[in-house]
């Protein structure tokens, strides 16, 4: 990740975080997830809301009960002076990945005192065009408000936070001056998806 560490200064992969959360938090965090996998008896699946959610987790307290979280990407910025959290996944992950990114970003957020200023679900690549709005793959959508929740990040989004404004494209652009043999093997072992068919050249966009 050097241009994260160009960008904010200190960035981990794999970082171990420990910390408290009261019992009840805990006991809610438990509770969403399991009215959105499973939804209430006679009552349709929670409508997805992760500031919504989070609130209600926040509201608990209870005694304190020692946990460990292992972020896929930690940023403590020097720039921006933040700490930030990342889930990073492959573009179309599955659904019990998601389950569990998700509680992992809801108990770093309940730590007290929280360890991190902010948390995001980050998908590297979208592999249905290049907006937002365009991203069909329904797994994490189960969990994730995919398009309003401002933990889910897609594409650039991901990239220009972590290593500023334009990374996105310089990564696009490198990656397509690789030969057919290199691209093909980012799309399947980094970006974690099948060159798409027909695209020309196979270039990524």
């Amino acid at each position: 990740m050097e241009s994260a560490i160009h960008a904010h200064g200190n960035c981990r992969n794999g970082h171990h975080i420990h910390g408290n959360i009261g019992a009840e938090r805990l006991r809610r965090i438990q509770e969403v997830s399991n009215r959105l996998e499973h939804g209430q008896i006679h009552h349709a699946r929670q409508r997805l809301d992760w500031n919504t959610e989070l609130a209600y987790i926040l509201a608990g307290e209870g005694r304190a009960v020692p946990v460990q979280v292992v972020c896929d990407i930690y940023v403590d910025s020097v720039s921006s002076h933040k700490r930030y959290a990342f889930e990073l996944k492959a573009p179309l992950p599955n659904s019990d990945q998601t389950k569990v990114s998700k509680e992992k970003m809801f108990k770093l957020l309940a730590m007290q005192p929280a360890p991190v200023d902010s948390v995001f679900y980050a998908l590297p690549y979208n592999p249905y065009g290049s907006n937002k709005a365009d991203y069909k793959w329904t797994f994490p959508a189960r969990w994730f408000d995919m398009l309003n929740d401002p933990c889910v990040l897609i594409g650039s989004e991901f990239w220009d936070l972590i290593g500023g404004a334009g990374t996105y494209l310089h990564f696009v652009r490198e990656v397509n001056q690789l030969g057919k043999t290199f691209r093909e093997r980012i799309y399947r072992e980094y970006l974690g998806i099948d060159p798409p068919v027909g695209a020309e050249e196979y270039v990524l966009k």
